[in-house]
This record gives structure tokens, sequence and C-alpha cells, in this order.
């Protein structure tokens, strides 16, 4: 089946949907709180001209997805597939973030899960590639079954910790 990395999916709390230029007002209110990136290595992401540039990665990646929270359609956060070139069997999930009125998991869980089920239709796992400071988003992908399996330096020279997802067996 061949990948759509940019889906419409539909939970019980969230909508996710690709992201569109018009979404940067949006979705900078959400990212311009410091403390959402505190623990991430590109920690000045706050900022409107990091941010901006950020933005603008993921419009190019053609795998970013917009988070809305379907109580009232508001744009609670952001997500993205990488590395989905047709033949590999695994996909990376990342670039996740969300309004911190939205942490404590549910909202990250059920993102998560709308983004894997739909991953594992085409790919045989899932990566989560976050931050080796990043505790948060690490004890996140553990409690969603992430297995950690290696460390990698990321393109800024950054620690990273890899956690593998395996598609569920038919």
């Amino acid at each position: 089946m061949a990948f759509n990395p940019q889906p419409t999916l539909q939970g019980e709390l969230l909508e996710l949907r690709p992201l569109g230029a018009s979404d940067f007002d949006a979705l900078y209110a959400v990212a311009s709180d410091p403390l959402i990136w505190e623990q991430h290595p590109n920690n000045d992401r706050w900022k409107p001209d990091v941010f901006r540039g950020f933005f603008e990665m993921a419009m190019k990646s053609g795998g970013a997805l917009v988070a809305l929270d379907r109580r009232d359609g508001k744009l609670i956060g952001s997500s993205r597939y990488h590395g989905f070139s047709n033949g590999d069997r695994e996909v990376e999930v990342g670039w996740t973030f969300l309004a911190r009125a939205y942490w404590g998991g549910r909202y990250n869980a059920e993102m998560k899960r709308l983004m894997l089920e739909h991953a594992f239709k085409s790919f045989g796992s899932v990566v989560l590639v976050i931050g080796a400071n990043n505790l948060r988003s690490q004890k996140a992908a553990q409690k969603i079954g992430g297995v950690r399996i290696e460390n990698r330096l990321g393109p800024d020279g950054q620690d990273r910790v890899v956690y593998r997802l395996t598609a569920p067996s038919k």
C-alpha cells in the first residue's frame, strides 16, 4: 500500500490533518511557550525567527500534520512523518509538540496511536528520535511501547536516543 504522509486522521480527542501555510500563526501561538522546548535539543524554538525556520522545514517535509482538539477545533500542536521513501521498511514519527494544557498523556497517546496505526499499514516499524535530555518524551515513548535501540548524533551534533515500535502481527 502506498504511504500517504499527510493523511487526515480522527480519534476521540484529536483530528490530525496536513499542515498548511495558513496554520503558522495558530501553531506559533502554541510553540511560543518556552517551557515546551526546555528539554529539547533546540530549546530556542519558541523564538519567532527560529520557529519560522522550523515551520518552513515542516512545510517542505511533505509529512507534517497539525493536531486539533475535536471539542472546539483549536489547533494544539503538531507532529510529522519523516523518511517515508518507498521501499523503506521503517518511518520516523517526530517533531511532536503539544500545548502544555494538553500534556499528561491522553492527547499525545492518541496522536501517536493514530499516527502509528496509519504508518503500520505501510511500514514494519516506526522510530522515534528524541533528544538525550528530553526525559518527558522518552517516558512517553516507553509508555506507548517504544524500545530504546540506540544513541546517535543529530544533525546539530547533539545526542539523540532512538526508540523503535514494531507493527503488530497480523
